[in-house]
Formats: structure tokens, sequence, C-alpha cells
């Protein structure tokens, strides 16, 4: 076929030529195999702990990144004061708060096996990591401001229903006004039941992407008739 003159242009001998190298997937491929070893090693660690302290554990997998942003959707980044953390394991629900835009000098997280603790420092450098009692705020925790959140992975239905609630209530009075206590539970039922007057109780669905299927439990203390704005 006869191209119509004009149609093709003089090759200029002295511009540069360069290439383009074909588009490679291998770094992307290297950090997903990374994530996916990690994973694996995260799940072992799990099963360890589980095996020498299935009550306080109360998991033999970590969290799913699923579940753990679903608990950190409930966190406001914008409202003032510390973040609290409760039996961060691993880290999936402390990347997932630092996701949500919490600064990593805000979050404490406290977790009470010693390795979980020191492979989480390892992790999250400027992340205040505290080796203690979760039950036991006081002790761990010291005095805060009032707290924008507290997002808690501890295994509740192992512990009886007076410490559930002691715990909660702690947590309650350290939250600022209106912030919340956030808790999975794998139960069809919350860990503690609402008291009216006291705090309320609302729920998220279900997860299912989490092995077990679990839903996330928000905790908010109630607003005291007197100290709601005149009509």
């Amino acid at each position: 076929m006869m191209l119509p003159y004009g149609s093709l242009k003089p090759v200029e001998w002295n511009q540069p030529v360069t290439f383009s190298p074909p588009h490679s997937s291998r770094p992307r491929a290297t950090a997903e195999r990374q994530s996916f070893l990690s994973g694996i090693m995260d799940g072992g660690r799990f099963l360890r702990q589980w095996a020498g302290n299935p009550l306080g554990i109360g998991a033999i997998v970590p969290s799913s990144p699923h579940l753990a942003e679903a608990m950190a959707g409930f966190i406001d980044p914008d409202r003032d004061g510390p973040v609290v953390e409760l039996g961060p394991g691993t880290g999936v629900v402390t990347k997932a708060i630092l996701n949500q835009g919490v600064a990593a000098d805000r979050l404490t997280s406290i977790e009470y096996c010693e390795d979980f603790a020191r492979l989480l420092r390892t992790r999250f450098k400027d992340v205040s990591i505290v080796r203690g009692d979760a039950y036991d705020l006081a002790a761990s925790l010291g005095q805060q401001p009032p707290l924008a959140a507290v997002v808690s992975s501890l295994p509740l239905f192992t512990s009886p229903p007076a410490k559930r609630r002691a715990l909660i209530i702690d947590a309650l009075d350290r939250l600022a006004p209106g912030a919340p206590f956030i808790q999975f539970s794998y139960a069809l039922v919350a860990p503690v039941k609402e008291e009216r007057g006291l705090f309320t109780v609302s729920t998220s669905g279900w997860i299912w992407n989490n092995m077990p299927p679990a839903r996330v439990w928000i905790y908010r203390k109630s607003v005291s008739p007197l100290a709601k704005e005149p009509a």
C-alpha cells in the first residue's frame, strides 16, 4: 500500500533514543510474598501462645485485616486525646488504628504477653508499647487526659462477667464524653449487657472475612440528664 506524500517524517539522527523497560510486577509480588510469610509466622506465634495460655490468648490466629479495619473505623482521628489499645497481639489492629489517621505518638498499646510486646516494639517504634495487665488500667496506664478511644481485642468471654464489667466501667470513666470503647467478639451476645443510665451498647454487622466471623461492639457512657443542655 502506498502512503501519501507528506505522511512520513524525516528521522532526526541526532536525537537521543530512550527505551522504557517493560513493567515489572516483581516488587509487588515480593511485597505480597513477604506479607503472606509474615502472616504465616504470626499465625504460628499465636498458636504457640494459645497452647501455653488458651484463656489468656483466646484465639489461635490473629484478627483479619477486615476485622481490624472495622474496629478502627469507629475511631474519630480528629477527636482530641490519646488512644489506648488493649491486647494488640501481633499488631494487626495497631496497624489499622494508625491507618485510620491516629498519630503513632497518640497511641498506647497494652500487651500482657512478653513475646508479643517485644515484637510490637520492633514493628511500631513510635507507638508506646506497655507490657502490662489490660484489666488493671490504673497500673498499666496511669493518669492520662480524657481518652479519644479504647480499642480492645481482649478475649472478654474467658473472664468472669464481673471482671468484664469492671474493665468497661473503668475504661468509660477514662474516655472523653461520647468517645467509644470498641470491642470485638465472636459471640451472639454482647460481652457486657447494656445498663440504662450508665452506658449504651451498639454493634456492627458480622465481619465474615474473619476466622471465625466476628462483630464489633461499641460502648459509650450515657449522658447524665443533669449534664444535658437546657432546652
